[in-house]
C-alpha cells in the first residue's frame, strides 16, 4: 500500500491567494493538522500500518495526510463529512467547527459554483474538452436507456428505462457480513460513504441488474434531482460482454462510447480520467458475461483490485454465481432479491394495464393461483414478459415449468413473424424455428469454452447460419445487432472511421435456452463426453442450461439427473431439473419423498437458487400430501412476517407455512430474541397444521412469555417447543421454560460459562438460570468467567453483584472462577471478600483474578478457612503470580522446571541437588512441575534421592521422568508422606502412560499391551523407555506379552544382569511372560560367540518364551554343542531367500529341507553373507579391522 501513496512532502506547496476554493481550503486545513491529530485520524480511518509509519516520519505530514484523505474519498470538493465526523469522535469539536467554517468560506455546495471550482483546477482547454466529453457520453447513453424492449419482437413498443423501471428487493452486506434491507437504490453508495469505492451488485439471472444499471445512467444524464446518481461529474457505462481483448478503459471509451465525429483524442480522455478532482463513476455491467474475467492482467481486474484508478468509484453488476475472485479492501456488496407481489403489481399497472383495473386483477390472479408461475416470475425478466404477453394468451396461464414458460415465449416470437407471411415463405420460417442446430452449437460453445464469448461478428454468423436464418432471428429480436467502431490510437475519430457489427442474444437466458438444445442432443449421443463435461462443470454455473435440457428431452433428463446427483447438494438440484419434466410427475414425487424423509436444511451458506429450490421442494411435497420429517433453518432465518404468512430468510427467500411439516428447527446466530419475536415464531409454527415439534437454538430467548399470547393451535396440538441451547422445554400453559435435557446442561457446563460486560441482560439472566439448574442437578461447572462484568462482593459474602444489577450466588459445583476486572485498584478487603465468596463455592479449587491491580500481600489470618483447607489455587493472572495461602503473599510459580541431563549428585546430609556445574539447586523455588531427563536405567536409590529433594518444593504437583527406565518398585517406608497427601504425580514420558504409585511404591501402566511391541532404532529414547517400562510392568504382573520386536535397536547383552542392551543405552530386563522375541540386527552384523551365548542365557531366563527369531545377521557356527534353550524354538534368517535355519540337536539345520548345515556349507554361507551385505556399516568396519 505504501508504494501507491504520493509523497507531497518532496515538494511542499506554497500558499497562493489565487488558488481555487478547494485548493485554498486544503492550505488552511494543513495548518491545523498536527502530527498528533494526523496519527489519530489515520487510526480512525483504518489506514494500513505502513502508511501510518510514513505519516509519522514524513517531513510534511499534513500535506501527505490531505492527499491520502482525498484518495480515499474522506474529503472532496463537495463533501468533508467523514473528516468532520472523525474530528468529533476524537473530541476535537473546536477544530471540527473551524474546518467546517473554512469549507463553507472557500467551497460553496452550489452546483454552479462547484463546476466553476473544477474548471479552475484544470486548464481552460481541458475544461472545454470535459464539457464536450460529458455531452458525448450522455448522447451515447441516451441511445442505451431510451430503447428498452420488454418483448424483443414487438419493435413498436420501446420505452425509456424510467417508464418501466420498478425497484426490486435490494439488500446490502454490512461489515459483519450480514445482509440488511436497503430501502432504495439511491442508498447504494451512501451506506458506505468514505469506505467503499467499489460496489458489486449481484443477483440471479433475470433479476434486473442491467435495468438498474441503465436507470443509474438515466438519473445522471437527466440530472434527476431526487437521485444521488446525478452528482458524479462523469459517469461511464460499459457493457463488459463487449470488452473481450480490450486492454484499457480509455480503449473501451473510444470504441464504444464516443460518437463517430468526436474530436477528442486519446490523451484528452486519459487526462480527464486521471483527474483526481473529478467525481467519476464507472458502471461495469454483466461481469458474468465478461470474456476476460479469468485474465489476471485485464484492466477490469486491476480496477477491482484497486491497482489502478483508485480515485474512481466503480459499480459492477454480475450474477451471484460469478462474483469476482479478488477485490480491493474498499468493496461493498449489493444483492437484488427480485419482485415481490407489490413490485409486480406496480410494474403491471405502470407499463401494461394503466388504469384498466379489471385487466390488472386478471393478470395478478394468474400469479396468485399458479405457485410455479409465481416462483418463476420472482425474476423481473420473466415477470415483465408474462405481463406483456400472458393477458392476451390464455395458453400461457397453464405454464408449469421454466422450460414451458420459455418454450411458449419462443413460440410467440416466431408466431409474430409467421403471422405476417403466407404459403412457402411461412413454411420456411417454421423450418428455421424448428431447426436451429447450428445456433444451438454456437450458444453452447460460447458458454462452456475457456472464456465466455457472448459477442460475435455479424459476418461470421451470417456465413455460418445463412442470411435468411440470421435475418429472421434478428427480426424477431432473439439476436440483437450492435454497431461498434475500430479506431487507430492517436488519430481522431474522423480520421479513422471503421465500423463493425457485433451480434449478441437479447439476454443471456436466450443463449442458455439454445445451448440447452445442444446439450440435450449430445447427452444421449455422446455419454462419455457428457460424463467428462459434468465432472468439470458446476451445474449451478449453468443452471438454466441443465434445467432447460431436462425439460426439452426426457431421455436427456435421465442422464443429466443421474450425474447431477453426484455433485454436492445434487439431490436438490436434481429435483429442480425433474420439475422441468411436466409429464414425469411420478419420477419427481419419488425423489421428493426420498429427500423429505431425511432432514431438509436451508443454510445461510446456500445460494439463493439452492434455497429457493429447497422451498419449492417443500411446497411440492405438501401439495402432494407427502410428510416432511424435518426442516432445519440453519442460520438462514431472518424474521417472521407480522401477519404470520411467511418466514423471511436472510437471502430474501420466503418460506410459507408447510402443511405436512413435522419438525421445525430454527437455528439463529447469537442474538437476543424479543418476546414478540418468539410469539411470532410460535404463530408461524401454528400455521403449519401438522407440526408437532419446534426447536430454537443459537440465540437468547426470553425466560418467560405471556401464556395468553401463545397461539391456540400450538396449545391444542400440544406442540413440543424446545430451547435447545439450554436444554429447556416450554410449559405452554404457563409460558415458561423448564428443564428437559440434563445432558445439555452437562455439555454447556463442561465447556465453561461466561458472564461478560458486553452480554445483554437477557443473556446474563439465561446464564444465571443455567447455573441454578446445574446446582439443582449436581452438574459440575468447569469454569465461570466474569469478563469485566464484576462489580463487587456483598459484605455478607452471599453474592457477587454484577454491573448489570444481577447477582451471582455461590455455585456449589463450580471448579474454576475467573474474575476479570477492568483496570482498577482492588483493596485488601475487596480481595478478602472475593476469597470469601470463593470459599462459599464448596467445590471451587481454583480462583483467577485479572485485569486489575491487587495488593502485594494480605493478612494470612484473614484468608477464609475453606480456602486454606481445600488448598485452593489463587492466581493473579496479570503478572503470573500465585498466592502462598499460609503467608498471604504472591509468588511467581514456575510452571515447569526442566533438568536435562544436568544432575550430578545429591548431598545426603543436606538433601540438596548438585548440578554438573557445581551449583546446588535452591529448593525454595515455586515449582509446579519438575521434568527430569536422564537417559538410562535409574536405580532405586537415585529415584528416592530425587523424591526426597522434590518434597521441598511446596507447590509441586508433578514429577516427570523422560528417557529413563525407572525401577519396578521402591520401599514405601522411604517415601515421604507429604508427597502422598499432596497428591504429587510421578510419571514417565510425556504421554503419562507409565506412572509411579507413591502409595504402593510400584510402577504402573495406564495402557494395556496389545499385539506386537516394537522397539525400533528410530524411536526416541523417551519412547523406548516408555515401551521398556510397559513390558516390565506387564511381566511383573504376569500379563502375557505376545511378541517383542527389536528392529535394529539391539546392541549387546549385559553379562551381569543378563539384560538386552539397546543402542540408546537402555536395558531390557528379562521378561518372564514374554512368548516371542524377534531381533533384527543392523544388516550385515556378525554376532560373536560371546554375544550369542549371552542371548541364549537371556532366553533361558524368559520361562514362557516359545520363539526366538534372529534376522539379517551372521550367527556363530554350532559344532554339535547342544545349547540349553529349553522349549524355545530358535530360528535364524541370514537375509537370503529360502535360507532359514533352526537349532536341532546342537546343530544348524535348514528349516525347510531339515538338512544339517555342514562346515563347508556354513563357510559358503559366510562368504555369501559378506558379499550380500558388503556395503553395510558392519561389513565395512570388519574389512577395515582386517586390513
Amino acid at each position: 500500500m505504501a508504494s501507491n501513496v504520493r509523497h507531497p512532502s518532496a515538494e511542499p506547496a506554497e500558499p497562493q491567494s489565487n488558488l481555487p476554493g478547494f485548493g485554498r481550503f486544503k492550505i488552511e486545513l494543513s495548518a491545523v493538522l498536527t502530527i498528533k491529530i494526523i496519527l489519530e485520524l489515520s487510526v480512525i480511518f483504518g489506514y494500513p500500518n505502513a502508511l501510518q509509519d510514513e505519516l509519522r516520519n514524513a517531513t510534511d505530514a499534513a500535506l501527505m495526510m490531505i492527499m491520502s484523505m482525498e484518495e480515499r474519498g474522506q474529503i472532496d470538493p463537495t463533501d468533508i463529512s467523514p473528516l468532520l465526523t472523525a474530528l468529533t469522535e476524537m473530541g476535537r469539536h473546536g477544530t471540527a467547527r473551524q474546518v467546517e467554517g473554512w469549507f463553507e468560506q472557500y467551497v460553496s455546495i452550489d452546483e454552479g459554483r462547484r463546476a466553476e471550482v473544477l474548471k479552475y483546477q484544470m486548464s481552460p482547454e481541458l475544461a472545454e474538452k470535459m464539457v464536450s466529453f460529458i455531452s458525448e457520453l450522455k448522447e451515447t447513453c441516451h441511445t442505451l436507456y431510451d430503447k428498452i424492449q420488454p418483448i424483443p419482437y414487438i419493435k413498436e413498443k420501446m420505452y425509456s428505462v424510467d417508464k418501466v423501471f420498478i425497484e426490486v428487493g435490494i439488500e446490502y452486506c454490512d461489515r459483519q457480513g450480514s445482509w440488511k434491507t436497503l430501502s432504495s437504490y439511491h442508498g447504494i453508495f451512501s451506506i458506505a460513504k468514505g469506505s467503499s469505492r467499489i460496489q458489486i451488485i449481484e443477483g440471479d439471472p433475470g433479476y434486473g441488474k442491467s435495468t438498474l444499471a441503465l436507470q443509474l445512467v438515466y438519473d445522471w444524464c437527466n440530472d434527476s434531482s431526487d437521485s444521488p446518481f446525478c452528482k458524479p461529474d462523469i459517469m461511464i457505462f460499459l457493457n463488459l460482454r463487449q470488452l473481450g481483448g480490450t486492454t484499457s478503459i480509455v480503449d473501451a471509451i473510444e470504441q464504444f462510447l464516443l460518437p463517430r465525429d468526436s474530436l477528442l483524442k486519446r490523451r484528452d480522455v486519459e487526462e480527464l480520467i486521471n483527474n483526481r478532482n473529478l467525481n467519476i463513476l464507472v458502471v461495469l455491467d454483466a461481469y458474468d458475461e465478461y470474456p476476460d474475467q479469468h485474465i489476471e492482467d485485464s484492466f477490469v481486474r486491476h480496477m477491482l483490485e484497486e491497482k489502478i484508478l483508485r480515485h474512481i468509484d466503480v459499480l459492477l453488476t454480475t450474477r451471484s454465481s460469478c462474483i469476482p475472485p479478488a477485490c480491493g479492501s474498499r468493496t461493498g456488496r449489493i444483492r437484488l432479491t427480485g419482485f415481490d407481489e407489490g413490485a409486480r403489481e406496480q410494474y403491471v399497472r405502470k407499463a401494461v394495464t394503466g388504469d384498466d383495473e379489471e385487466e390488472l386483477q386478471k393478470i395478478l390472479e394468474q400469479f396468485n393461483t399458479n405457485p410455479i408461475l409465481r416462483d418463476i416470475c420472482q425474476a423481473p425478466l420473466f415477470s415483465v414478459m408474462y405481463a406483456h404477453v400472458a393477458h392476451k394468451e390464455e395458453k400461457f396461464h397453464n405454464v408449469r415449468s421454466v422450460t414451458g414458460f420459455f418454450e411458449y415465449m419462443i413460440d410467440c416470437f416466431h408466431s409474430h413473424a409467421q403471422n405476417k407471411v403466407f404459403g412457402d415463405e411461412r413454411k420456411q420460417l417454421q423450418t428455421y424455428a424448428d431447426d436451429h442446430c447450428k445456433l444451438d452449437k454456437v450458444a453452447f460453445e460460447s458458454l462452456t469454452g475457456a472464456t465466455q464469448q457472448l459477442l460475435w461478428d455479424k459476418k461470421v454468423l451470417t456465413t455460418k447460419f445463412g442470411a435468411d436464418f440470421y435475418g429472421l432471428y434478428v427480426d424477431i429480436g432473439i439476436l440483437v445487432e450492435e454497431e461498434v467502431i475500430n479506431r487507430n490510437r492517436g488519430a481522431t475519430r474522423a480520421q479513422s472511421i471503421q465500423y463493425r457489427t457485433n451480434v449478441r442474444f437479447y439476454h443471456k437466458l436466450f443463449c442458455e435456452w439454445y445451448a440447452a438444445h445442444h446439450l440435450a442432443r449430445s447427452v444421449t449421443s455422446f455419454w462419455a463426453w457428457f460424463y467428462d463435461f459434468c465432472e468439470h462443470v458446476n451445474p449451478y454455473d449453468l443452471q438454466f442450461v441443465y434445467r432447460f435440457a431436462c425439460g426439452i428431452s426426457s431421455a436427456a433428463a435421465k442422464q443429466v439427473i443421474k450425474l447431477v446427483k453426484r455433485k454436492q447438494d445434487g439431490d436438490k438440484f436434481a429435483v429442480l431439473c425433474s420439475l422441468e419434466q411436466e409429464e414425469n410427475t411420478e419420477d419427481v414425487l419419488s425423489i421428493v419423498r426420498y429427500l423429505v424423509s431425511r432432514d431438509v436444511h436451508i443454510s445461510e451458506k446456500d445460494t439463493r437458487l439452492l434455497q429457493r429450490t429447497t422451498v419449492q421442494l417443500l411446497e411440492l411435497a405438501s401439495q402432494k400430501e407427502v410428510p416432511i420429517k424435518c426442516l432445519n433453518l440453519d442460520r438462514s432465518f431472518e424474521t417472521v412476517d407480522k401477519k404470520l404468512t411467511h418466514i423471511a430468510l436472510k437471502s430474501g427467500v420466503v418460506v410459507r407455512p408447510i402443511v405436512y411439516l413435522q419438525l421445525l428447527i430454527v437455528r439463529m446466530e447469537t442474538t437476543d430474541v424479543t418476546e414478540q419475536e418468539l410469539i411470532n415464531i410460535l404463530g408461524f409454527a401454528g400455521q403449519c397444521v401438522n407440526l408437532m415439534e419446534l426447536r430454537i437454538d443459537g440465540c437468547t430467548l426470553p425466560l418467560a412469555i405471556n401464556a395468553e399470547s401463545i397461539p391456540n393451535q400450538v396449545i391444542s396440538r400440544k406442540m413440543k417447543v424446545f430451547y435447545s441451547r439450554y436444554g429447556y422445554k416450554m410449559r405452554l400453559e404457563a409460558g415458561q421454560w423448564e428443564m428437559d435435557d440434563v445432558d445439555v446442561i452437562r455439555k454447556l457446563c463442561l465447556d465453561g460459562l461466561t458472564l461478560s460486560r458486553d452480554d445483554s441482560v437477557l443473556l446474563q439472566q439465561s446464564t444465571l438460570r443455567l447455573l441454578e439448574n446445574s446446582s439443582q442437578h449436581n452438574v459440575p461447572v468447569k469454569c465461570l468467567n466474569l469478563d469485566r462484568s464484576f462489580e463487587t462482593v456483598d459484605r455478607k459474602l452471599t453474592h457477587i453483584a454484577l454491573k448489570s444489577g444481577l447477582v451471582v450466588r455461590p455455585i456449589e459445583h463450580l471448579q474454576l472462577l475467573i474474575v476479570r476486572m477492568e483496570t482498577t485498584d482492588v483493596t485488601k478487603q475487596e480481595l478478602i471478600n472475593i476469597l470469601g465468596f470463593a470459599g462459599q463455592c464448596v467445590n471451587l479449587m481454583e480462583l483467577r483474578i485479572d485485569g486489575c491491580t491487587l495488593p502485594l500481600a494480605i493478612n494470612a489470618e484473614s484468608i477464609p478457612d475453606q480456602v486454606i483447607s481445600r488448598k485452593m489455587k489463587v492466581f493473579y493472572s496479570r503478572y503470573g503470580y500465585k498466592m502462598r495461602l499460609e503467608a498471604g503473599q504472591w509468588v511467581i510459580p514456575i510452571s515447569c522446571l526442566t533438568l536435562d541431563r544436568c544432575i550430578d549428585k545429591f548431598d545426603v546430609t543436606t538433601s540438596s541437588m548438585v548440578l554438573r556445574s557445581g551449583r546446588s539447586l535452591p529448593c525454595a523455588l515455586s515449582v509446579v512441575t519438575l521434568e527430569v531427563t536422564t537417559p538410562g536405567n535409574m536405580s532405586e536409590d537415585r529415584l528416592l534421592q530425587v523424591l526426597a529433594f522434590v518434597k521441598k518444593f511446596k507447590d509441586i504437583e508433578a514429577v516427570l521422568f523422560i528417557s529413563c527406565v525407572l525401577p519396578l518398585s521402591i520401599p514405601t517406608e522411604h517415601i515421604d508422606d507429604s508427597l502422598i497427601t499432596r497428591n504429587v504425580k510421578v510419571s514417565c514420558c510425556p504421554d503419562n502412560k507409565i506412572q509411579f504409585n507413591l502409595r504402593s511404591g510400584k510402577l504402573e501402566s495406564k495402557t494395556e499391551l496389545s499385539g506386537v511391541v516394537t522397539i525400533t532404532i528410530h524411536d526416541t529414547v523417551a519412547s523406548q523407555a516408555s515401551k521398556v517400562m510397559q513390558l516390565m510392568v506387564a511381566s511383573a504382573n504376569n500379563i502375557p506379552i505376545s511378541e517383542v520386536w527389536l528392529n535394529r535397536s539391539f546392541s549387546s547383552v549385559d553379562p551381569d544382569s543378563l539384560s538386552l542392551v539397546l543402542g540408546s543405552g537402555l536395558c531390557l530386563p528379562r521378561l518372564s511372560s514374554l512368548q516371542s522375541l524377534e531381533i533384527w540386527t543392523e544388516p550385515g552384523r556378525e554376532v560373536t560367540v560371546d554375544e550369542w551365548t549371552g542371548i541364549m542365557n537371556y532366553v533361558k531366563q524368559c520361562q514362557l518364551l516359545k520363539k526366538l527369531h534372529m534376522r539379517f545377521c551372521l550367527l556363530p557356527w554350532l559344532d554339535n554343542n547342544p545349547t540349553d534353550h529349553g522349549h524355545t524354538t530358535v530360528q535364524w534368517y541370514p537375509g537370503f531367500e529360502s535360507s532359514t535355519y533352526e537349532i536341532h540337536s546342537g546343530r544348524w539345520q535348514s528349516f525347510i529341507s531339515k538338512q544339517v548345515l555342514t562346515r563347508e556349507a556354513y563357510d559358503k554361507l559366510v562368504t555369501r553373507f559378506r558379499e550380500r551385505f558388503r556395503n553395510s556399516n558392519w561389513q565395512k568396519q570388519r574389512r577395515a579391522k582386517s586390513e
